[in-house]
């Protein structure tokens, strides 16, 4: 009977482990879907700036480029670099920011990246709590999936936000 307990614990445990590694690698794939479109919509919004700011609008569009085209080991750097420069262009060029059709979309991505970053940071700790557990640990029950990893990036909110763009969403698509 204890034997049949400890079998059913174990297989009770394989399971949890190899849903929270799916659920990891599920945020990590959402997280990076976020990333890529607020880089996209961050490069829209460069060329719709280059009439009215074509310094600022040239150093967007490279620093959301090099976010799109990052290999794995550069990612957070670049993403980085892509929070910063939006943030920036608070400051440099609110007056533009306020007519071009894109900021409301960099706006929402990046609130979107903020909300699956936090998503994928509470997975990924889950998921290495369990494996930190003395059971997982003695029946190997982690092994075949890979250790999730942390993605750390700079809170990705941009803090002011032009008035004519605080409502990311018109009226008429709340609804």
């Amino acid at each position: 009977m204890l034997l049949l307990v400890i079998v059913g614990y174990v297989w009770w445990l394989s399971g949890r482990v190899r849903r929270l590694h799916r659920r990891a690698e599920a945020a990590t794939a959402a997280l990076d879907a976020k990333l890529v479109r607020r880089a996209a919509a961050s490069a829209v919004l460069a060329e719709q700036l280059a009439g009215p700011c074509p310094k600022v609008a040239d150093d967007l569009y490279a620093v959301a480029r090099a976010a799109l085209d990052a290999s794995e080991a550069e990612r957070e750097a670049a993403e980085n670099d892509l929070t910063r420069t939006l943030r920036e262009l608070t400051t440099l060029v609110p007056a533009p920011l306020q007519r071009a059709p894109a900021w409301p979309d960099v706006v929402t991505a990046s609130r979107r990246v903020g909300l699956a970053r936090q998503v994928h940071t509470d997975l990924v700790r889950d998921a290495r709590r369990v494996r930190a557990q003395v059971p997982v640990r003695l029946f190997r029950l982690a092994r075949p999936h890979p250790e999730p990893a942390y993605f750390d990036i700079d809170d990705p909110g941009l803090d002011q936000v032009p008035e004519a763009c605080a409502d990311p969403l018109p009226a008429s698509e709340t609804a």
